[in-house]
């Protein structure tokens, strides 16, 4: 583990962030901290760094659409650890983050020394969970499956399913994208053949399934 890591903080609320970085930076006073309040900021942030040691990637927000933030960051700079942080403490859906690619799920409510623990463990490249292991169930097939056929998608086709997601048109995504309505079909095609679905709107449920309810709506998620 670097004493000089990089660390990029993404989460929505400020305190959460401040909290965070206070807590980490008593175990590893030499840490680099950079912060971001979306996915868009975070996606920024370790592209402009060049190599980021660790990103914290908050489960609840904007841009996230859940599991879906998490596996396009994941498929975009793959040498990069993301933990996940969250309010939530069910054990399927720690099992399920790390099924899409995070190599941690720390809670918020978790004590200082636990949180420096485990930015320590997925620091030195092993994977962390809170309390035993054996508490969180296996791999259910679904999502396995899910997993699977979600990590053939490109991250310019994770953006299209996002959008898909949203409900937005062939020609909003090619606007926002600044592509053509024909570069749109053709990553949409290629979504609905490797999800293994036959119509946009069962890829959209299908992406649904990667959404994770807000445990505590109005309170740091």
């Amino acid at each position: 583990m670097s004493a000089n890591a990089v660390i990029v903080i993404a989460d929505d609320h400020p305190l959460v962030r401040d909290a965070l970085r206070q807590t980490i930076a008593q175990d590893m006073a030499d840490a680099v901290f950079h912060e971001a309040a979306s996915l868009a900021e975070a996606e920024t942030a370790i592209r402009d760094l060049g190599t980021t040691d660790l990103v914290l990637l908050d489960l609840h927000m904007p841009g996230m659409r859940g599991f879906t933030g998490l596996a396009y960051l994941r498929s975009q700079f793959p040498e990069t650890p993301v933990a996940m942080i969250s309010a939530t403490t069910d054990p399927r859906i720690m099992r399920q983050a790390i099924d899409y690619g995070a190599s941690g799920f720390i809670p918020k409510s978790a004590p200082m020394d636990e949180i420096r623990n485990a930015v320590r463990e997925i620091l030195a490249g092993n994977s962390w969970l809170p309390g035993n292991m054996d508490e969180v169930p296996e791999t259910a097939a679904e999502d396995a499956v899910l997993a699977g056929r979600l990590a053939t998608l490109t991250p310019q086709q994770l953006r299209v399913l996002g959008m898909l997601s949203e409900g937005k048109l062939n020609k909003q995504i090619a606007y926002d994208l600044d592509i053509s309505e024909a570069t749109v079909k053709s990553h949409v095609s290629a979504i609905l053949q490797k999800l293994d679905v036959n119509s946009r709107t069962q890829a959209v449920i299908l992406a649904g399934q990667l959404n994770v309810d807000d445990p505590a709506r109005g309170i740091p998620s």
